[in-house]
């Protein structure tokens, strides 16, 4: 009798770990299966942040047209969130030859957001002069200061990386993301993930 019992015991035993078992598995199908399902991610980078990353590249000096030595400094960056467009406002500095006071004003340019996921970075790219205001350039140079104007848009905005994710920061629950837009609010990037395929 107490040999028979002890069957049962071993079956029973043997049938609650089999349960176990195959509970488990389901539940590591389920799990893995909710990666698939996880929603869009997004990630909020801070005007302020890239403000710091963008500074350290100034002050920044360079003779254009053999002629002109410009030094640009303090720069601000700005969203346009109508445009997902991004602006740099600068401090302009111009001396031309026989011009013993260098002529001080302003420079506004701006460049269109874009992210190269090759690089994990939000890149300023399609540079665009909105405006360029020196306070003594005279109708001799205004000419040349326009067109210095739109060469320093290109030389400031061309392909310039504003903020580099982290390795990881496209791996959400061991699922890889990628990312497939960004948008801009009045003080932050907003990049968009979604899982890949």
């Amino acid at each position: 009798m107490a040999s028979g019992l002890n069957g049962v015991g071993l079956r029973f035993s043997w049938q609650v770990q089999r349960l176990l078992v195959l509970t488990s598995l389901m539940l590591l199908t389920l799990l893995s299966g909710c990666a698939s399902l996880l929603p869009p991610q997004e990630i909020e980078i801070p005007l302020s942040r890239l403000q710091q990353s963008f500074q350290k590249k100034f002050p920044y000096t360079e003779r254009y047209f053999n002629l002109l030595d410009v030094t640009l400094s303090n720069p601000v960056l700005s969203t346009q969130p109508t445009a997902d467009r991004m602006q740099v406002a600068l401090d302009a500095q111009v001396l031309a030859p026989l011009i013993k006071t260098p002529w001080q004003g302003e420079l506004l340019v701006s460049g269109r957001l874009r992210i190269d996921p090759a690089r994990r970075a939000v890149l300023l790219t399609e540079p665009r002069l909105e405006n360029i205001k020196l306070d003594a350039a005279t109708d001799t140079y205004k000419g040349r200061v326009a067109r210095l104007g739109k060469q320093l848009a290109e030389d400031l905005i061309g392909e310039t990386v504003l903020y580099t994710f982290a390795p990881d920061a496209f791996v959400v629950a061991g699922k890889r993301f990628v990312p497939t837009g960004i948008t801009t609010r009045k003080d932050s990037l907003v990049v968009s993930f979604e899982p890949a395929k």
